[in-house]
């Protein structure tokens, strides 16, 4: 199939495409007449990057996995994702706290309340 056929299949521009070949995600079976070709080897590829961004991989990460001779390098890079969602995981639930406090906070103005206070002076 072409770019184009490929691009539309996932719903992605060719210029990503094109992209993930730069970076080195993504190589064409073969150039006829000067055009990319592709097979379901590189569609499979595509939903490999696709969800691996939807994992909040960075096209870094996801190279350094195509890249890695074994499985533990691949683990290593989705483990280092792991902690960071982890991360990202707690800062939302502390924001979440701050928020359903001052949504829910009684005082005329929850910035002066003495709990939301509290909660703003040990995120800092």
């Amino acid at each position: 199939m072409r770019i184009g056929e490929l691009a539309a299949r996932f719903g992605v521009a060719t210029h990503v495409l094109r992209h993930w070949e730069d970076v080195g995600l993504l190589t064409p079976l073969a150039r006829v007449s000067g055009r990319r070709e592709y097979d379901e080897s590189h569609a499979a590829r595509v939903v490999v990057i696709q969800r691996a961004k939807a994992a909040g991989l960075s096209l870094e990460q996801i190279r350094r996995m195509f890249d890695a001779p074994g499985g533990s390098e691949r683990r290593a890079v989705l483990a280092e994702q792991a902690a960071q969602l982890d991360d990202l995981i707690k800062q939302a639930e502390e924001a979440r706290r701050l928020l359903g406090h001052a949504l829910d906070c009684g005082e005329p103005d929850f910035t002066t309340c003495a709990h939301f206070q509290r909660l703003v002076h040990r995120r800092s």
